[in-house]
């Protein structure tokens, strides 16, 4: 497999500030041919690093409602049941959780209805508290600076270095740290489908 360089890094950080810059504008800044850069975007994409392109707007120019962070504090094991609800509110932009299982919102919701809008989107069997702050302001500035790449094996979640594998399975990418746990991965799939029939 391929390693994720200096170039790849640059690529990902000018895609960041603007998502429709052209592969030849792209590739004036990293020395490279607009079609070197398409083969890097392709590859990052199937590599999983790029997970799609987004626009970016400003939410409060189309939306009424009260910007607002809501910090959950919850119940063991509800921590994915309420991160899933919280996804697929149109009120929220962010789900956050924190290192102690906290799931933080950043959402616009009606003014003096935050409460209603929890038990609503949430339910509140699955909270034990929630505090709500008041934002004023918002700056989202996502950034590849500072940040390595670290590709996850697909069976037992180690790092994937240079000599790890990359295989399609079922029709999509798997990266993998060893030949072992490609060949686990592609047994336990091939039971699965055996299963399925």
């Amino acid at each position: 497999m391929r390693d994720l360089d200096e170039t790849d890094a640059e690529i990902l950080r000018i895609l960041a500030a603007d998502g429709r810059r052209s592969y030849s504008d792209i590739g004036e800044a990293v020395d490279l041919s607009a079609p070197a850069v398409s083969d890097r975007v392709s590859r990052l994409r199937e590599a999983g690093v790029i997970r799609r392109f987004t626009v970016d707007v400003d939410r409060s120019t189309l939306r009424a409602g009260t910007p607002v962070l809501i910090r959950f504090e919850l119940s063991p094991g509800d921590t994915d049941d309420v991160r899933t609800a919280l996804r697929g509110s149109e009120a929220v932009e962010h789900v956050f959780t924190t290192a102690e299982s906290d799931v933080v919102a950043y959402a616009r919701v009606d003014d003096e209805a935050v409460g209603d809008w929890v038990a609503d989107v949430v339910g509140v069997d699955a909270v034990d508290d929630y505090s709500v702050d008041l934002v004023s302001d918002v700056d989202w500035s996502p950034s590849v600076h500072g940040t390595a790449f670290a590709l996850e094996c697909a069976e037992c979640g180690n790092g994937v270095t240079n000599e790890g594998v990359a295989t399609r399975v079922g029709g999509s990418l798997y990266h993998f740290c060893c030949p072992t746990c490609e060949s686990r991965f592609e047994e336990r799939y091939e039971r699965l489908e055996e299963g399925a029939t």
